[in-house]
């Protein structure tokens, strides 16, 4: 040790470690886009984080057939209608395998322009004047764009190459049709390791920094099977996360609302980390999946309370003027109707007083299970929320000594941030311990720390109770 002499200065770290901040109503949605129509095409089975509509478009593109092309459904509602941000999309439409192709097919010159209607991957395109042998070059010859209904418009630009009344083209273009609930579950290729479908989940985190808050498949999620792989998938991401999954109680096989418990019990939609939702929200001409409304609402309410999940989405404005199924047939829900759905853990909406709003608190486990950590959707989010700032705020603290400084830091840490909820009103109250009946020996001198988090949530005030009472002694008012 060098000689030392005079005044030195040294560091230890902070006894208290800030908790670190995570976003708590991340959408993770997947499902088909039109990438044909994409700037800069995203890579299939690959999670992008979008801020804005434009950013979404420019990945993904955009085209008003949500049937087809189902993540452009919640591109619109979030960035569009709703303004929040960021989500994070997920295309299974693969355009090396779902499409078709088509060859030397005879298409009819209007003012020297052509309209194709398939999704053609322009790169593939090849244009041949009716008696040519050789293609046209592009940018020469004849140049291509995409009208407002997202079919490609080929304009003849050298009339003397091209003197018919049509063109022959060959192209492959992306088909839509092709991709199945199999897609969306997905899996991982035991040959490349290369994941697809909702086996990307465990990807968000390790690409984005941010913990996936919903998972949600408009479109694919009244599909059992989709629904009980989203459920799977989000109760265990990257073995330290949770999420929840809203999935459709399918309006094509539920036409009234006395149907569908029976379809969510018979199709186990019954999950602590689900929410099911019946039926769909209209507005105008377009028609929402009651996910991506639900998911819209909650992204407002998270953003008004300062992103912390403890405000249930019941009773907060929708976007949209009616319900409907996913035939556009008109339902009719009031406060009976609605409540009946509410009582079998169904999410729904209800336009009574105040205008069009979500309608419900319960998570898909209710009432089989009352649990107010599993059954209440604040609350549930809640605790998912709270998995997932411990895990990344003490992350650090792994493999370190195991000593009075670190279990110190660790529960006054918790315990200030936890005042900071209660005073806040986030929560009513919380505590952490340290407890020896907890940590045997043999655990502690396994490395093995266990440290007891006490926390309540508020429940939302789902019922408010009015006793009113005809009072006779009022009367006496009348002689003063």
């Amino acid at each position: 040790m060098a000689y030392k002499h005079g005044v030195y200065v040294s560091e230890v770290p902070t006894s208290v470690v800030p908790m670190t901040e995570t976003n708590a109503g991340l959408p993770v949605v997947f499902g088909t886009a039109p990438v044909h129509l994409a700037a800069t095409p995203a890579v299939a089975n690959r999670p992008q984080i979008c801020y804005s509509y434009d950013e979404a478009v420019k990945a993904f593109g955009y085209n008003n057939d949500w049937a087809k092309y189902t993540l452009c459904e919640v591109m619109y509602s979030q960035f569009s209608l709703f303004a929040r941000g960021p989500v994070v999309f997920v295309n299974v439409l693969d355009p090396k395998k779902h499409k078709k192709t088509v060859t030397d097919q005879s298409v009819a010159l209007m003012s020297l322009k052509a309209t194709i209607t398939d999704a053609v991957l322009v790169e593939t395109l090849q244009v041949k004047a009716e008696s040519a042998v050789e293609a046209l070059e592009k940018g020469s010859d004849y140049e291509t764009a995409h009208d407002d209904d997202g079919n490609l418009v080929l304009t003849i630009l050298n009339t003397e190459k091209v003197t018919g009344e049509t063109v022959i083209v060959s192209y492959d273009a992306l088909d839509a049709s092709l991709v199945t609930g199999d897609d969306i579950v997905g899996g991982v290729n035991t040959d490349t390791g290369a994941y697809t479908g909702l086996e990307c989940l465990n990807q968000v985190y390790p690409l984005t920094g941010l913990i996936p808050g919903f998972v949600l498949a408009p479109g694919w999620s009244d599909n059992p099977v989709v629904a009980a792989v989203m459920v799977a998938k989000a109760a265990t991401i990257n073995e330290h996360f949770k999420a929840l999954a809203v999935t459709d109680i399918s309006t094509k096989e539920v036409k009234k609302y006395t149907d569908a418990p029976t379809w969510k019990t018979k199709n186990n939609y019954t999950s602590a980390n689900q929410v099911a939702v019946w039926p769909c929200f209209k507005l105008g001409n377009k028609c929402f999946h009651g996910s991506t409304e639900l998911v819209g609402v909650v992204s407002t309410v998270d953003s008004d309370n300062d992103d912390i999940p403890y405000v249930s989405p019941s009773n907060h404005s929708a976007q949209g003027n009616g319900f409907c199924l996913a035939d556009g047939t008109e339902v009719i829900l009031g406060p009976e109707q609605a409540n009946y759905l509410n009582g079998q853990g169904i999410v729904t909406g209800l336009n009574f007083l105040g205008g069009l709003k979500i309608w419900g608190n319960r998570t898909g486990c209710y009432p089989s299970n009352t649990d107010p950590k599993d059954a209440f959707i604040p609350i549930r989010r809640m605790f998912n929320w709270v998995y997932g700032k411990i895990v990344t705020t003490f992350w650090n603290d792994v493999d370190g000594p195991i000593n009075k400084r670190m279990i110190q830091t660790v529960t006054d840490s918790i315990n200030i941030w936890l005042n900071g909820l209660t005073a806040q009103g986030a929560i009513l109250g919380g505590r952490v311990e340290f407890l020896s009946s907890e940590n045997p020996t043999t655990d502690l001198e396994d490395g093995v720390v266990r440290f007891h988090l006490y926390l309540t949530p508020p429940a939302p005030a789902r019922e408010l109770d009015m006793i009113l009472e005809y009072d006779v002694d009022y009367f006496q008012n009348l002689f003063e």
